[in-house]
């Protein structure tokens, strides 16, 4: 497990157990007493991991895929990649893995193994979890199973609200000036880059090890499109901060980038719709210098805004 910093404070380290705690109770008999101490009794399940399937899935009488997945994946294991702590906030980084035994959510079981990344971003205080937000790579799950989004007996197709929350960069980078230290820097720099999204901020050899829209640009250049070209396809695009964290080396920021498809995007042609989603993103720094990233964005919802949810599968 990449961890951020393994000499965090004592209150950091208690948010830090608290999560794992809770993580790693998940579909063992010790789940209902860990959630009753650990989940505040307001507790917000802001966004789940499979945020759009459920969508698709609900009201149609599919049998449920159980709770955090167990009776679809009964031999579910999730494995920790990077954790981060940050006030109030932790931060966790992990792949799910499994077998594909039970009904999914309108996907009858194909016995073929799945390891999908999800990330979660959960608030801690006073000792307990009061909101969880989590996005997993719906759409590595669907190709992984080798299935296309299920069909809906009315036809529709649920794609999510076009989200544009957040706040103005300018608005993050300036309260984050007046309270400057290392990592108040690291993340203005990192803030900054969503302005132009030209690669501003980064060192010399920066090294980006997964790009936000993956599937989309494997897509692309497979299809014989070339580089994915998202802002050419969205030039209106605008990106809004919802949440940032630092510690140690490591900077995470979830930001939602919209705008409208008015251009081609790895061949499908502009459609006028409007788009928004969520983009989770890592840095690592050096001496105040941005060295690697790593990103997710919910290209799932993206691809459900255009109407185009099979694009890749």
């Amino acid at each position: 497990m990449l961890d951020a910093d393994p000499y965090r404070s004592e209150e950091l380290a208690r948010n830090v157990a608290i999560a794992l705690r809770f993580k790693k109770s998940q579909g063992t008999p010790a789940m209902p007493q860990v959630e009753k101490e650990v989940l505040a009794a307001h507790y917000d399940r802001a966004r789940g991991g499979n945020f759009h399937l459920a969508n698709n899935g609900r009201d149609q009488g599919w049998a449920h895929p159980g709770m955090y997945l167990r009776d679809a994946f009964p031999d579910r294991v999730d494995v920790m990649e990077r954790v981060i702590a940050d006030g109030d906030r932790v931060g966790l980084l992990f792949r799910v893995t499994g077998t594909h035994t039970g009904h999914f959510f309108g996907i009858a079981p194909t016995g073929r193994k799945i390891d999908v990344y999800e990330i979660a971003w959960l608030v801690i205080k006073d000792g307990q979890m009061v909101e969880g937000w989590f996005m997993m790579d719906e759409t590595a799950l669907l190709k992984q199973l080798g299935v296309k989004l299920p069909l809906r007996n009315d036809g529709k197709i649920i794609a999510p609200p076009v989200s544009s929350s957040g706040e103005e960069i300018d608005t993050v980078v300036k309260r984050l000036a007046a309270q400057p230290d290392e990592l108040a820097n690291n993340k203005i720099i990192f803030a900054q880059s969503r302005a132009t999204r030209a690669g501003s901020g980064r060192a010399a050899g920066h090294r980006s090890l997964r790009n936000g829209f993956h599937h989309l640009r494997e897509y692309s250049l497979a299809k014989g499109h070339g580089e994915l070209a998202l802002d050419a396809a969205v030039p209106d695009r605008h990106d809004r901060i919802e949440a940032m964290m630092a510690e140690g080396d490591m900077v995470w920021m979830r930001f939602n980038t919209g705008g409208t498809h008015s251009g081609s995007l790895a061949g499908l042609p502009a459609t006028g719709k409007k788009i928004g989603v969520p983009v989770a993103m890592i840095a690592r720094f050096e001496h105040g210098k941005w060295v690697e990233s790593w990103a997710f964005a919910d290209e799932f919802g993206f691809l459900l805004q255009l109407g185009q949810p099979n694009l890749l599968l």
